[in-house]
C-alpha cells in the first residue's frame, strides 16, 4: 500500500472510530458534512489547516495519521 493510501486509510479509520458523527465533525470544523464523507471514503484529503483542527477535535496525533513513525523506521 502506498503512503498516500495509508494516510487515507488512517484518516478514515480515525473518523469512523471517533465518538462523533460525520455531521458533528463537520460542524466542529466548520466544513460541509459531504466533505467529511469524502475523507471517510478516501476520495479527498483535508488541507493541513483542516487536518490540524481535526486532530485537535478528535484528540489525534497527526504523526499517526501521516505515518510519520512508520517512515522513520523505514528510513533508518
Amino acid at each position: 500500500m502506498s503512503l498516500l493510501n495509508n494516510i487515507r486509510y488512517n484518516l478514515s479509520e480515525k473518523i469512523k472510530n471517533s465518538d462523533f458523527t460525520q455531521t458533528e465533525i463537520a460542524h466542529i470544523l466548520n466544513i460541509n458534512p459531504a466533505t467529511v464523507s469524502h475523507y471517510v471514503k478516501g476520495n479527498k484529503l483535508p488541507s493541513l489547516d483542516t487536518l490540524s483542527k481535526l486532530c485537535a477535535a478528535l484528540d489525534l496525533d497527526a504523526n499517526d495519521i501521516l505515518c510519520i513513525n512508520d517512515n522513520k523506521s523505514n528510513n533508518i
